[in-house]
């Protein structure tokens, strides 16, 4: 279970935003301290998987030919066969709206070079280079588990964010989730909780509350 002053700070800043006509995501804001993030040996570039998933729909795609894109067509959000891709890639208006809709990519190993090359400029620098699936393999699982991702990127800042549910979920849901990312961060770290100055937590346009 997560820590109780997890859900405790966490159930202070559910209340002390207000109430909104959208469902608002709830960040997480880590601030690091005697780190070089000038060195990218010392940046975070991670994913990871929360208990409580995300709250929202997360969209995946998936990039490959044949038995794949079967297998794919029930349990993924948009699929894209080799032909298409090269389409796509032919227009860049159409391949950023693409980038810009689906949170994660999948694609079919041997087809990792083309899309790298079609694509990479569009999606590299939104940090959203496909994951390889071996082909013709069932990406149910690996799709399952990306529904339930954050990516926590620092690249050359101290201060980083992460969403970690929405206010839809519940105040412990959230410190779990909370809680998961901060022992993966501090892990990531030379000095592991040494290295982290403070965390916030706070929804999107509330009030930010304290955890460390």
């Amino acid at each position: 279970m997560a820590e109780k002053p997890t859900v405790m700070a966490v159930q202070k800043a559910l209340e002390s935003a207000k109430k909104r006509n959208f469902t608002e995501t709830v960040e997480l804001a880590i601030n690091l301290k005697d780190v070089d993030l000038s060195m990218p040996k010392n940046r975070i570039t991670d994913d990871i998987i929360l208990p409580y998933g995300r709250g929202k729909s997360i969209r995946i795609c998936v990039i490959g030919g044949g038995e794949l894109v079967q297998k794919a067509k029930d349990v993924a959000d948009v699929v894209i066969t080799a032909d298409e891709l090269q389409v796509i890639a032919d227009d860049k208006k159409q391949a950023k709206k693409l980038a810009n809709s689906v949170d994660y990519f999948i694609a079919e190993a041997p087809m990792m070079g083309v899309v790298g090359k079609r694509l990479g400029t569009v999606l590299g620098p939104r940090g959203k280079m496909p994951k390889p699936i071996p082909p013709g393999q069932d990406p149910t699982g690996m799709i399952e588990a990306l529904r339930k991702t954050v990516s926590v990127r620092t690249k050359d800042r101290i201060t980083f964010h992460a969403p970690v549910g929405t206010v839809s979920m519940s105040p412990e849901e959230l410190a779990e989730n909370i809680d998961t990312i901060l022992k993966r961060v501090e892990l990531k770290l030379e000095k592991g909780r040494m290295n982290i100055a403070s965390s916030y937590v706070k929804t999107t346009m509330g009030p930010s509350e304290r955890l460390i």
